[in-house]
């Protein structure tokens, strides 16, 4: 089974564990009001 995972807000823990997922192979999609 596949998941796709989404993120709202990165700031520090959101962009870590974005990464994280991304890195084990998890479809992750992210959105972040301001510009990075």
């Amino acid at each position: 089974m596949k998941h796709e995972i989404g993120v709202v807000g990165l700031a520090v823990m959101g962009e870590n564990l974005a990464l994280n997922m991304a890195s084990k192979g998890f479809s992750v999609a992210v959105y972040n009001r301001t510009a990075a």
